[in-house]
């Protein structure tokens, strides 16, 4: 394979010009690509045609490109978000039309946590803004912290070693916090976070079983934070993850 000077790859600079986009910026010109991706803009120039000629990005009207829809046409095949998010569906409609409360299915990738699905409540904390595909730092959601405490300790540490962005006054960033939080979501099996995310708002989550006592996702809700009835709300949570843990035919742990 190709490489540059410094001894990158050809395919390692394509990725990073299809790693500037984002739900922030999913148009984009050649010069903004190469800023983001710390690129040459020849060489930039060059990469963007590539993938241009081969349908991973598109033309805009004006100057932009965007992600093509081949792209997204294999991006959608990955197996492990595919098999999830199918097995997880019924279960994540049955609790969105049950609580009319903002619902999503995530998994822990690195030190984020990755949203898979998020089914929007309408009339439920205006402006929030996630949505499917989002990243949330882990240590700031209640997803995050039922997935971090049943991770193996190398996992804990890449999280706790930060950067632990504030996301509002009430992310936690402290260490010792976090592995309380974390021990407590082990013990009693969910996770209620209040204002990590923003302040309006809490979240509730509970894991996905998997095998070996690892979580394979979470599923939550959102729920103003003046309305948040944690107890109300878990029973019908673990019932729909052990329930996703045996469409998955994993099978789901005692309790």
């Amino acid at each position: 394979m190709a490489r540059s000077q410094a001894g990158e790859s050809v395919l390692a600079r394509a990725a990073r010009v299809l790693a500037a986009f984002g739900h922030d910026s999913r148009v984009l010109t050649v010069a903004e690509i190469a800023r983001r991706a710390a690129l040459p803009v020849p060489t930039a120039h060059r990469l963007v045609a590539q993938l241009l000629d081969v349908g991973f990005l598109e033309r805009t009207e004006g100057h932009g490109v965007r992600v093509g829809l081949h792209l997204w046409e294999i991006a959608s095949l990955g197996a492990r978000a595919l098999d999830l998010r199918e097995a997880a569906m019924p279960f994540l409609e049955d609790i969105h039309a049950a609580t009319r409360q903002h619902t999503q299915l995530t998994v822990l990738d690195g030190t984020d946590v990755l949203v898979l699905e998020w089914l929007r409540a309408r009339e439920a904390l205006p402006g929030l803004r996630l949505h499917a595909g989002r990243r949330i730092p882990a240590h700031a959601a209640a997803a995050g912290a039922v997935l971090l405490a049943h991770a193996e300790a190398r996992a804990q540490e890449e999280v706790l070693a930060g950067p632990l962005t504030r996301l509002s006054d009430r992310t936690p960033t402290d260490p010792s916090d976090l592995r309380g939080l974390w021990a407590h979501a082990r013990r009693r099996g969910y996770a209620v976070c209040d204002g990590f995310v923003d302040a309006r708002a809490t979240g509730i989550a509970v894991p996905v079983p998997g095998r070996n006592a690892r979580p394979v996702a979470a599923i939550g809700v959102v729920v103003p934070a003046d309305e948040a009835r944690p107890m109300e709300l878990v029973p019908a949570l673990l019932a729909a993850a052990r329930g996703i843990g045996r469409a998955l035919s994993i099978p789901a742990s005692p309790g």
